[in-house]
């Protein structure tokens, strides 16, 4: 069984590939630290009165787009209305 099989295992191959999972293993130990580094900062806000549910979600809509974020907040005040939510 000869062909690329062979030597793809071998030499330069095997370097980058060592080399891609080290570099993949180092940025997962980094997201773990940084996943404990913003877990900290919720309980910070936590100890200090916010509620951290509400930041939760005060962070993803920052991440929407503007006009994503305007539709789904219309859309929710529909829904409320419908429902009889609304004062």
């Amino acid at each position: 069984m000869g062909g690329i099989h062979d030597n793809s295992v071998e030499g330069i191959a095997a370097d980058r590939l060592k080399s891609f999972v080290e570099r993949i293993e180092r940025l997962e130990e980094e997201k773990k630290g940084l996943q404990e580094d913003v877990k900290e900062v919720y309980a910070e806000a936590k100890g200090t009165g916010f509620d951290t549910k509400i930041i939760r979600q005060i962070i993803r809509l920052r991440k929407m787009d503007k006009a994503d974020r305007q539709e789904q907040e219309a859309i929710l005040e529909l829904y409320k209305e419908a429902l009889g939510m609304v004062e």
